[in-house]
C-alpha cells in the first residue's frame, strides 16, 4: 500500500485498510514504517478529524470481529492485535474463550508476567492460574515461530517464480508447521539426490508419461531417453523416471499424512543392543532393552528416555517401525490408478519411494515428536518436584545450628541467628576413626547454650543418620527442636560464585555447613540460589531439551517465589530477581538502595530506585512485603492499585485500615458488591477481603518434626513386612522414592501408592512428605528395596493427599487398578533410580 499518493478525502478508508491489513496482517504488529507514513498523513489534517476516522472504523471493524479488543493494546496513536485465526484456534485447542486468549496476548504483549496476571488481573484471565496462562503463553509464542517461518518459506518460493495465489493462500491460513513444511517441501532447496541426477539427464518427460500411467509402450518410451553415457540403456532411463516418481511420492502431502497416520497407529518402538557391546559392563543397565519391542503409543517417557540414552552411549540401536506392505499398500491405493506397465513402474516407485525416503523422513519426525512428548513428561516431573521443593515448611525465624556430617573429615558445625546470619562456626569430630564422641556431645551443648538455639538441621547425607543419634541423645536443658535437612546441592553452592561473594573469608565446608541452616530457617530464599538441576530432583533432567528445561525452571521458581511474597527489607538479590517485574539489575539497585538508605518503609519508596519505572513497579509492588510498615497494606498481597478500595470501605464503617483488619465482625458488614466497578471486578474484591483476614500470611505449611525408625540404621537392617515411617525425597513419572533411614532410598511404584486407580504419583504424595510405608521386597546385594503404601482393608495411607493438584483435571472415578507383579515388575522399576537417576 503505499500510502504516499493518497488523497486526503480518501483518509477514511485508508485508516479503514491499514486495520484491516494490520491489525489482522501476518505480523500482528504495526510496523515502524507504516506507522511513521500514517502519522505523516495525520499531521495533514485537524487531529480531531483524523482521530474520529480512525475511531468510526476502528468500532466498525471491533463490532465485526469483538473478540478482538479486550483490551487492546496501545502503542502511541494505534492498537495492535493477534491474527483472529490464531486466537480462535487457541481458545479452541485449550478450551477458552476467545476474549481470555486475546487478553492474555495483550497483557504478555504489554510486558505483565504469569504471576501478575494469574494474582491481579482475574477478571481479565476468567480467574485461571498460572499454569492455563502459561500454556496460552506457549501458543502464542508458537504461533510467533510459525509466522517467522512463513515469511521464510513465502520469500524462498516467490524468489523461485513459483507463487500463486493459491498457493499464498494456503500457506496464510496454516495452522500447523508440519503441514507448513509438508506444503514448502516441494519447493525447498535440495541437496543432490537421484531425482535430481536424473532431472539433469533429462529423465523429466519419461517421469511424467509413465506418471499418468496411460497404455504405452514403456520400454520404448524409455528407449528415447538414452544419451551414451550420460543414459546407457533404457534400464537406467526407467530407473531415473522412478528415482523422481519416488521423490515426487515423498513430497506428496496426502502421502506424508497417510504414513504419518500408519504410525500414529501402529509404530512400533524397537530397541536391539550391538552384538559388540553385549557382554560390556556397562551395557549392563540397558539389559531390559537389549531385545525390546513396545507400540510407540503405550511407551512410557521413561522408558523412551532410557533407551534414546543407551542409543547416545552407543550400546542400543533404536527404531520406529511400521508394517512395509500396508504403508506401501496403502500408498499404491494413492498413485496407482491403472493395470498397465507404466503403473507397474510407478507401483515400483512407491515401494522405493517409502522405503528409501518417506519411512525415514516420518519415522525422524516421529523420534523428534516422541522425544519432545517424553521432553514434555520429564520436564513436568521436574518443575513439579521443584516447586514443592521450594514450598517445603520454613522453620521461620529461629536460632539455629547447623551440621553437615562427615566421618573423617568430621562434621562442620555452624550458629546461625534468626535471619541467618553466621555467628560461629567450628568442627566437631564424634565418628570414626577419631570418635570424639563425649567431646562432640560437650562441644555442641556449649554452642546450643552460648547462641541460644532453638532448633538444629543436619545435613541427610554421610554420617547423617549417626549424627543425629549423637544430637538426640543429647539432654540442653530445654526443648531443641531437632530437624533432617536435604543438602542436594548444598556442596554446588558452596563452591559457587554467590557464595564466594557471600562468605569469601570462609571455606567451601563451612559455607555448605549455611546454606543446610539457611534451607531450615526458609527453603525458598535458599535454594533460589542453587542451579535447580543441581538439586537432584529431575528425571532425566541430562536427556531432554535444556533450554526447554531452564524455561520450565525457571517459570517455577518465579511462580513459587510470588507465591509466597517477598519481605523486600531482608531479601537477597538473588531472591529479588525471580520476583514480577524485577530484573537483575533492578533486584542489585534494590539492594543498594536499601543499603544506603535503610530498610523500605514503605511501597511508593520503592519509586526511588534507579530503573524502577511504573510498569516494573505495577508488576513487582503486590508481591513484595514490608514488614511495620506505617499502612498495613504494604505488608499484604493487596496491590496498591486497589488501596483506595480497601480505604474506601474503612471510611464506610468508620474504621480505620488496623481495625478492618483486627476486628472480623467488621469485614463481614462489608457489601461487597458495592465496591465493583470497571476498573475492579468481583475477583479482585474476594482476594482482598481474604487477605484482610490474614494480610501477609506465609502460605507454606508449618513445619514438623519427624524421626527415622531407630531400629533400622543400614539396608541389613530392613526386612520384608516391616512398616516403617519415611520421606518422600523424589517423584517420578513411575512411582516415588522414599527415604527410610538407610543409605538407599526405597520405590513405592505408582501401582502401590494406593487402593484406588491411579496414574499420577502428585495425587497421593508430595515432595517431603511424610509416609508410613510397608516394606515389600529387599535386595541387599543390589540395594534395591521395595515398598507399598496400599493398606490391607483399602484406608487411605498416612499422611497421603487428599487434595487434587492445581490444575489438574483428571476425572475422579476411574476404574479398580489392576494388580502387578510386584517381583517381576517392580524390580525392574526398581533399578530406575540406580540406572538413570541424572
Amino acid at each position: 500500500m503505499n500510502l504516499g499518493i493518497i488523497p486526503l478525502s480518501k483518509m477514511e478508508g485508508a485508516l479503514t485498510a491499514i486495520f484491516l491489513s494490520e491489525l489482522t496482517g501476518n505480523t500482528g504488529w504495526i510496523t515502524v514504517l507504516i506507522k511513521n507514513m500514517i502519522l505523516k498523513l495525520v499531521v495533514q489534517i485537524p487531529k480531531q478529524i483524523g482521530r474520529q476516522s480512525h475511531k468510526n472504523h476502528f468500532e466498525s471493524y471491533k463490532s465485526a470481529v469483538p473478540y478482538l479488543c479486550h483490551p487492546p493494546v496501545k502503542i502511541g496513536f494505534f492498537q495492535v492485535h493477534m491474527e483472529p485465526k490464531y486466537i480462535q484456534n487457541i481458545a479452541e485447542k485449550l478450551g477458552l474463550t476467545l476474549k481470555q486468549i486475546n487478553n492474555i496476548y495483550q497483557m504478555q504483549a504489554e510486558g505483565a508476567t504469569i504471576p501478575f496476571m494469574a494474582r491481579y488481573r482475574k477478571e481479565a484471565t476468567n480467574n485461571l492460574d498460572e499454569v492455563a496462562i502459561g500454556n496460552v503463553v506457549e501458543a502464542i509464542k508458537d504461533f510467533t515461530e510459525l509466522e517467522k517461518r512463513k515469511e521464510t518459506v513465502i520469500k524462498t518460493i516467490e524468489g523461485l517464480g513459483k507463487m500463486t495465489p493459491e498457493l499464498k493462500e494456503r500457506i496464510d491460513s496454516c495452522l500447523d508447521l508440519t503441514v507448513l513444511e509438508d506444503i514448502y517441501l516441494p519447493y525447498k532447496p535440495k541437496r543432490k539426490t537421484r531425482a535430481t541426477q536424473a532431472i539433469e539427464k533429462g529423465l523429466q518427460p519419461l517421469a511424467e508419461i509413465i506418471f499418468t500411467q496411460s497404455n504405452l509402450d514403456v520400454e520404448a518410451e524409455a528407449a528415447k531417453y538414452i544419451k551414451g553415457e550420460e543414459v546407457k540403456d533404457t534400464k537406467e532411463a526407467l530407473q531415473g523416471a522412478r528415482d523422481i516418481i519416488a521423490e515426487w511420492v515423498s513430497e506428496n502431502e496426502e502421502a506424508r499424512n497417510k504414513v504419518r497416520q500408519l504410525f500414529t497407529e501402529t509404530g512400533t518402538l524397537v530397541a536391539k543392543v550391538f552384538a559388540t557391546k553385549k557382554d560390556e559392563a556397562e551395557a549392563q543397565k540397558y539389559r531390559d532393552y537389549f531385545e525390546f519391542s513396545e507400540p510407540l503409543s503405550q511407551s512410557p517417557s521413561h522408558r523412551l528416555l532410557a533407551i534414546r540414552r543407551g542409543e547416545k552411549e552407543g550400546y542400543l540401536a533404536m527404531d520406529i517401525n511400521i508394517e512395509k506392505e500396508s504403508a506401501v499398500d496403502s500408498l499404491s491405493q494413492i498413485f496407482v490408478k491403472e493395470n498397465n506397465p507404466a503403473a507397474d513402474e510407478v507401483r515400483k516407485a512407491v515401494e522405493d519411494s517409502f522405503v528409501r525416503l518417506l519411512k525415514t523422513s516420518i519415522e525422524n519426525e516421529f523420534r523428534l515428536s516422541s522425544k519432545n512428548k517424553a521432553d514434555e513428561e520429564a520436564i513436568n516431573v521436574f518443575t513439579e518436584n521443584l516447586r514443592q521443593l521450594l514450598l517445603a515448611s520454613p522453620l521461620g525465624s529461629k536460632r539455629v545450628l547447623a551440621l553437615d556430617p562427615g566421618f573423617r573429615t568430621g562434621c562442620k558445625v555452624v550458629c546461625l541467628d534468626a535471619q541467618g546470619n553466621l555467628l560461629y562456626n567450628t568442627a566437631i569430630y564424634p565418628h570414626p576413626p577419631q570418635n570424639n564422641w563425649q567431646e562432640s556431645i560437650a562441644e555442641l551443648k556449649r554452642l546450643v547454650s552460648k547462641y541460644d538455639i532453638e532448633a538444629i538441621g543436619i545435613g541427610n547425607g554421610t554420617a547423617g543418620r549417626e549424627s543425629e543419634t549423637l544430637v538426640r541423645s543429647i539432654d540442653f536443658g530445654k526443648p531443641v527442636s531437632v530437624f533432617q535437612v536435604n543438602e542436594s546441592g548444598a556442596s554446588i553452592y558452596s563452591a559457587s560464585e554467590v557464595a564466594r561473594e557471600e562468605f569469601p573469608d570462609h571455606d567451601v565446608t563451612v559455607r555448605g555447613a549455611i546454606s543446610i541452616g539457611r534451607r531450615l530457617l526458609d527453603p525458598l530464599s535458599e535454594l533460589v540460589k542453587i542451579d535447580p538441576k543441581s538439586i537432584g530432583v529431575g528425571q532425566y533432567q541430562h536427556d531432554v531439551n535444556q533450554n526447554k528445561l531452564k524455561d520450565g525452571l525457571d517459570r517455577v521458581v518465579e511462580s513459587a517465589v510470588n507465591f509466597v511474597g517477598v519481605d523486600v527489607n531482608t531479601a537477597s538479590k538473588h531472591l529479588l530477581q525471580y520476583v514480577s517485574g524485577i530484573t537483575a539489575t533492578l533486584a542489585r539497585n534494590i539492594v543498594e538502595y536499601r543499603l544506603q538508605n535503610g530498610p523500605f518503609r514503605s511501597r511508593s519508596e520503592l519509586k526511588k530506585v534507579p530503573m524502577m519505572g511504573p510498569k516494573s513497579f505495577e508488576q513487582c509492588a503486590g508481591f513484595l512485603r514490608i514488614p511495620g510498615a506505617t499502612n498495613p497494606l504494604d505488608n499484604s498481597s493487596v496491590h496498591p492499585e486497589s488501596y483506595k478500595v480497601v480505604e474506601q470501605m474503612a471510611a464506610d464503617l468508620q474504621a480505620s485500615l488496623e481495625d478492618l483488619i483486627k476486628k472480623a465482625n467488621l469485614r463481614k458488614q462489608i457489601n461487597r458488591r458495592k465496591y465493583i466497578s470497571e476498573s475492579v471486578g468481583e475477583f479482585t474484591i474476594e482476594d482482598i477481603l481474604k487477605e484482610l483476614e490474614k494480610p501477609g500470611r506465609d502460605p507454606r505449611a508449618q513445619i514438623e518434626e519427624f524421626r527415622f525408625d531407630d531400629s533400622i540404621k543400614t539396608i541389613e537392617d530392613v526386612k520384608p513386612g516391616m512398616q516403617v515411617p519415611g520421606i518422600v525425597t523424589n517423584i517420578t513419572a513411575f512411582g516415588a522414592f522414599v527415604d527410610i533411614g538407610v543409605k538407599q532410598d526405597g520405590l513405592v511404584h505408582v501401582s502401590q501408592m494406593s487402593n484406588k486407580y491411579i496414574t499420577d504419583p502428585n495425587e497421593v504424595v508430595k515432595l517431603g512428605q511424610k509416609v508410613q510405608v510397608t516394606v515389600t521386597e529387599v535386595d541387599v546385594a543390589r540395594k534395591r528395596i521395595a515398598l507399598t503404601m496400599k493398606t490391607a482393608g483399602g484406608a487411605k495411607p498416612e499422611g497421603s493427599r487428599s487434595e487434587s493438584r492445581p490444575g489438574s483435571n483428571k476425572p475422579a472415578n476411574k476404574p479398580q487398578q489392576k494388580q502387578e507383579s510386584l517381583n517381576d515388575f517392580q524390580k525392574s522399576l526398581m533399578a530406575l533410580k540406580g540406572r538413570f537417576k541424572n
